[in-house]
Protein backbone atom coordinates (compact mmCIF):
# COMPACT_ATOMS: atom_id res chain seq x y z
CA UNK A 1 0.00 0.00 0.00
CA UNK A 2 1.20 3.16 -1.27
CA UNK A 3 1.35 6.19 1.75
CA UNK A 4 -0.87 8.95 1.13
CA UNK A 5 0.00 12.59 -0.75
CA UNK A 6 -0.28 14.99 2.20
CA UNK A 7 -2.48 18.00 0.67
CA UNK A 8 -2.34 21.34 2.83
CA UNK A 9 -5.17 24.25 1.44
CA UNK A 10 -7.45 20.91 -0.30
CA UNK A 11 -10.46 23.28 0.56
CA UNK A 12 -9.37 25.73 -1.18
CA UNK A 13 -10.47 27.11 -4.69
CA UNK A 14 -6.84 25.62 -5.88
CA UNK A 15 -7.15 22.78 -3.71
CA UNK A 16 -10.11 21.08 -4.92
CA UNK A 17 -9.15 21.14 -8.01
CA UNK A 18 -5.97 19.19 -6.78
CA UNK A 19 -7.71 16.77 -4.48
CA UNK A 20 -10.23 16.04 -7.57
CA UNK A 21 -7.21 15.68 -10.15
CA UNK A 22 -5.09 13.30 -7.26
CA UNK A 23 -8.38 11.04 -7.08
CA UNK A 24 -9.08 10.59 -10.33
CA UNK A 25 -5.32 9.38 -11.15
CA UNK A 26 -6.53 6.63 -7.85
CA UNK A 27 -4.03 8.48 -5.52
CA UNK A 28 -5.07 8.53 -1.64
CA UNK A 29 -5.36 11.94 -0.29
CA UNK A 30 -5.10 13.15 3.39
CA UNK A 31 -6.39 16.59 3.77
CA UNK A 32 -5.18 18.94 6.54
CA UNK A 33 -7.99 21.34 7.84
CA UNK A 34 -8.65 23.49 10.47
CA UNK A 35 -12.46 22.55 10.09
CA UNK A 36 -13.75 19.02 10.36
CA UNK A 37 -14.74 17.49 7.56
CA UNK A 38 -16.72 13.90 6.09
CA UNK A 39 -14.50 11.47 5.16
CA UNK A 40 -14.79 10.47 1.29
CA UNK A 41 -13.34 7.89 -0.46
CA UNK A 42 -10.01 7.94 -0.62
CA UNK A 43 -9.62 11.07 1.25
CA UNK A 44 -8.88 11.72 5.14
CA UNK A 45 -9.70 14.27 6.09
CA UNK A 46 -6.75 15.84 9.28
CA UNK A 47 -7.14 18.55 11.69
CA UNK A 48 -4.37 20.79 11.58
CA UNK A 49 -3.15 24.14 11.54
CA UNK A 50 0.01 25.57 9.04
CA UNK A 51 0.09 28.90 11.21
CA UNK A 52 0.69 27.25 14.56
CA UNK A 53 1.99 23.57 13.68
CA UNK A 54 -1.51 21.89 15.85
CA UNK A 55 -1.95 18.54 14.41
CA UNK A 56 1.01 18.45 11.74
CA UNK A 57 2.91 15.79 13.62
CA UNK A 58 0.11 13.74 13.00
CA UNK A 59 -0.79 14.58 9.81
CA UNK A 60 2.64 14.06 8.48
CA UNK A 61 3.13 10.82 9.44
CA UNK A 62 3.84 8.50 6.84
CA UNK A 63 3.54 10.38 3.96
CA UNK A 64 6.10 10.49 1.86
CA UNK A 65 4.65 13.65 -0.56
CA UNK A 66 3.47 16.70 0.89
CA UNK A 67 1.58 19.27 -1.71
CA UNK A 68 1.65 22.65 0.23
CA UNK A 69 -1.08 25.02 -1.11
CA UNK A 70 -2.20 26.39 2.01
CA UNK A 71 -2.04 30.57 1.82
CA UNK A 72 -3.84 33.80 2.28
CA UNK A 73 -2.73 37.11 2.24
CA UNK A 74 -0.14 37.17 5.07
CA UNK A 75 1.61 34.68 7.13
CA UNK A 76 2.54 32.36 4.21
CA UNK A 77 6.49 32.68 5.25
CA UNK A 78 6.19 31.90 8.67
CA UNK A 79 3.99 29.04 7.55
CA UNK A 80 5.84 27.84 5.04
CA UNK A 81 8.75 27.63 7.95
CA UNK A 82 6.45 25.47 9.61
CA UNK A 83 5.50 23.17 7.23
CA UNK A 84 9.11 22.74 6.13
CA UNK A 85 10.01 21.95 10.15
CA UNK A 86 7.61 19.00 9.97
CA UNK A 87 8.13 17.93 6.95
CA UNK A 88 12.03 17.41 7.79
CA UNK A 89 11.12 15.48 10.88
CA UNK A 90 8.67 13.33 9.44
CA UNK A 91 11.64 12.71 6.40
CA UNK A 92 9.17 13.83 3.55
CA UNK A 93 11.04 13.07 0.50
CA UNK A 94 8.73 15.72 -1.82
CA UNK A 95 7.58 19.15 -0.49
CA UNK A 96 6.09 20.56 -3.06
CA UNK A 97 4.67 24.42 -2.57
CA UNK A 98 2.72 26.78 -4.95
CA UNK A 99 3.86 30.66 -5.27
CA UNK A 100 2.95 33.59 -7.58
CA UNK A 101 4.78 34.74 -10.92
CA UNK A 102 6.88 38.12 -9.29
CA UNK A 103 7.35 37.07 -5.93
CA UNK A 104 10.48 38.48 -5.64
CA UNK A 105 9.87 41.48 -7.44
CA UNK A 106 6.65 43.07 -6.83
CA UNK A 107 6.17 45.35 -3.45
CA UNK A 108 3.89 43.90 -2.28
CA UNK A 109 3.04 42.18 0.94
CA UNK A 110 1.48 39.15 -0.57
CA UNK A 111 4.57 38.64 -3.26
CA UNK A 112 7.23 39.31 -0.58
CA UNK A 113 5.10 36.73 1.80
CA UNK A 114 5.46 34.42 -1.09
CA UNK A 115 9.04 35.02 -1.14
CA UNK A 116 9.46 34.05 2.25
CA UNK A 117 7.77 30.85 1.81
CA UNK A 118 10.37 30.26 -1.18
CA UNK A 119 12.90 31.01 0.58
CA UNK A 120 11.70 28.64 3.78
CA UNK A 121 11.39 26.03 1.19
CA UNK A 122 14.63 25.81 -0.58
CA UNK A 123 16.44 26.49 2.88
CA UNK A 124 14.70 22.87 4.06
CA UNK A 125 16.73 19.54 3.77
CA UNK A 126 13.84 18.23 2.42
CA UNK A 127 13.78 17.22 -1.51
CA UNK A 128 11.55 20.16 -3.02
CA UNK A 129 9.63 21.56 -5.80
CA UNK A 130 8.26 25.05 -6.12
CA UNK A 131 6.29 26.35 -8.92
CA UNK A 132 5.39 30.02 -9.62
CA UNK A 133 1.54 31.00 -11.09
CA UNK A 134 0.40 34.28 -12.04
CA UNK A 135 -3.12 35.24 -10.72
CA UNK A 136 -6.06 32.93 -11.53
CA UNK A 137 -8.64 33.96 -13.93
CA UNK A 138 -10.87 33.72 -10.72
CA UNK A 139 -9.05 36.49 -9.29
CA UNK A 140 -9.06 38.60 -12.26
CA UNK A 141 -13.22 37.95 -12.27
CA UNK A 142 -13.49 38.96 -8.91
CA UNK A 143 -11.58 42.75 -9.45
CA UNK A 144 -13.87 42.90 -12.54
CA UNK A 145 -17.11 42.29 -10.47
CA UNK A 146 -16.07 44.22 -7.72
CA UNK A 147 -15.28 47.80 -10.08
CA UNK A 148 -18.48 46.75 -12.14
CA UNK A 149 -20.66 47.70 -9.41
CA UNK A 150 -19.92 51.55 -9.26
CA UNK A 151 -21.16 54.09 -11.71
CA UNK A 152 -17.69 54.40 -13.29
CA UNK A 153 -15.43 51.68 -13.37
CA UNK A 154 -11.80 52.51 -12.13
CA UNK A 155 -9.40 50.13 -13.17
CA UNK A 156 -5.14 50.34 -12.14
CA UNK A 157 -3.02 50.66 -15.52
CA UNK A 158 -1.29 47.11 -15.31
CA UNK A 159 -0.60 44.28 -17.54
CA UNK A 160 -2.11 40.70 -16.33
CA UNK A 161 -1.00 37.11 -17.79
CA UNK A 162 -3.90 35.08 -15.75
CA UNK A 163 -3.95 31.72 -16.25
CA UNK A 164 -6.70 29.01 -15.40
CA UNK A 165 -6.73 27.24 -11.88
CA UNK A 166 -7.67 23.85 -13.15
CA UNK A 167 -4.05 24.21 -15.20
CA UNK A 168 -1.93 25.08 -12.43
CA UNK A 169 -4.03 22.19 -11.02
CA UNK A 170 -2.75 19.78 -13.44
CA UNK A 171 0.76 20.70 -13.57
CA UNK A 172 1.10 20.74 -9.80
CA UNK A 173 -0.33 17.18 -9.82
CA UNK A 174 2.19 16.10 -12.63
CA UNK A 175 5.19 17.85 -10.65
CA UNK A 176 4.00 16.11 -7.12
CA UNK A 177 4.26 12.64 -9.02
CA UNK A 178 7.26 13.08 -10.46
CA UNK A 179 10.91 13.90 -8.89
CA UNK A 180 11.79 16.79 -6.92
CA UNK A 181 12.97 19.68 -9.38
CA UNK A 182 13.42 22.67 -7.26
CA UNK A 183 12.72 26.01 -8.66
CA UNK A 184 10.32 25.13 -12.21
CA UNK A 185 8.90 27.66 -15.30
CA UNK A 186 6.62 30.18 -14.41
CA UNK A 187 3.10 28.91 -15.17
CA UNK A 188 0.92 31.64 -17.36
CA UNK A 189 -2.24 32.21 -18.97
CA UNK A 190 -2.10 32.40 -23.06
CA UNK A 191 -2.04 36.03 -23.26
CA UNK A 192 -0.26 39.43 -21.74
CA UNK A 193 -3.01 41.58 -21.71
CA UNK A 194 -4.12 45.11 -20.14
CA UNK A 195 -6.74 45.51 -16.52
CA UNK A 196 -9.19 48.06 -18.37
CA UNK A 197 -9.41 45.54 -21.36
CA UNK A 198 -10.35 42.66 -19.31
CA UNK A 199 -13.01 45.06 -17.40
CA UNK A 200 -14.19 45.94 -20.79
CA UNK A 201 -14.75 42.38 -21.55
CA UNK A 202 -16.84 41.11 -18.30
CA UNK A 203 -18.70 44.67 -18.78
CA UNK A 204 -19.56 43.70 -22.15
CA UNK A 205 -20.05 39.63 -21.40
CA UNK A 206 -22.60 41.37 -18.74
CA UNK A 207 -24.33 43.48 -21.07
CA UNK A 208 -23.33 46.40 -19.88
CA UNK A 209 -22.14 49.77 -21.08
CA UNK A 210 -20.72 51.31 -18.15
CA UNK A 211 -17.78 53.19 -18.43
CA UNK A 212 -14.21 52.61 -17.97
CA UNK A 213 -12.02 54.96 -16.53
CA UNK A 214 -8.00 53.42 -16.56
CA UNK A 215 -5.47 55.18 -14.03
CA UNK A 216 -2.12 54.75 -12.87
CA UNK A 217 -0.89 53.50 -9.34
CA UNK A 218 1.33 55.53 -7.56
CA UNK A 219 5.04 55.17 -6.05
CA UNK A 220 6.90 51.91 -6.48
CA UNK A 221 3.75 49.89 -6.46
CA UNK A 222 2.65 51.61 -9.78
CA UNK A 223 6.27 51.69 -11.06
CA UNK A 224 6.39 47.81 -10.51
CA UNK A 225 3.38 47.21 -12.77
CA UNK A 226 4.46 49.78 -15.60
CA UNK A 227 7.67 47.80 -15.67
CA UNK A 228 5.80 44.47 -15.61
CA UNK A 229 7.17 43.45 -12.66
CA UNK A 230 4.32 41.24 -11.99
CA UNK A 231 5.22 38.92 -15.63
CA UNK A 232 6.95 36.05 -15.91
CA UNK A 233 10.10 36.11 -17.62
CA UNK A 234 11.72 33.07 -19.54
CA UNK A 235 11.87 30.02 -18.81
CA UNK A 236 7.87 30.16 -18.91
CA UNK A 237 4.96 27.22 -19.89
CA UNK A 238 1.93 28.96 -21.18
CA UNK A 239 -1.62 27.47 -20.06
CA UNK A 240 -4.37 26.96 -22.91
CA UNK A 241 -7.37 28.60 -21.17
CA UNK A 242 -7.69 32.23 -22.04
CA UNK A 243 -9.61 35.12 -19.50
CA UNK A 244 -11.72 34.89 -22.64
CA UNK A 245 -12.17 31.24 -22.51
CA UNK A 246 -13.19 31.69 -18.86
CA UNK A 247 -15.10 34.73 -18.99
CA UNK A 248 -17.36 32.82 -21.93
CA UNK A 249 -18.11 30.14 -19.59
CA UNK A 250 -18.67 32.18 -16.19
CA UNK A 251 -20.20 35.24 -18.01
CA UNK A 252 -22.54 33.17 -20.09
CA UNK A 253 -22.05 35.03 -22.90
CA UNK A 254 -21.98 33.89 -26.27
CA UNK A 255 -19.05 35.37 -27.43
CA UNK A 256 -16.41 38.00 -26.03
CA UNK A 257 -14.05 39.41 -27.74
CA UNK A 258 -10.22 38.33 -26.79
CA UNK A 259 -8.53 41.52 -24.84
CA UNK A 260 -5.91 42.78 -27.06
CA UNK A 261 -2.48 41.68 -26.04
CA UNK A 262 -0.32 44.59 -25.15
CA UNK A 263 3.39 45.18 -26.14
CA UNK A 264 5.48 43.13 -23.45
Amino acid sequence: MTSPILLTGGTGTLGRLVLARLRAADHDVRVLSRRPHDDEPGVTYVLGDVATGDGLEAAFEGVHTVLHLAGGPKGDAAAAQVVTEHARRARVGHLVAISVVGADAMPLRYFREKAGLERAVAAAEVPWTVLRAAQFHDFVLTLARSLAKLPVAPVPRMRLQSVDADEVAHRLVDLALAGPAGPVPDLVGPAVYDAPDAVRAYLRARGSRRPVLPFGLPGKVGRAYRDGANLAVEPVMHGERSWADFLEDRGGADAVPQPPIAAA
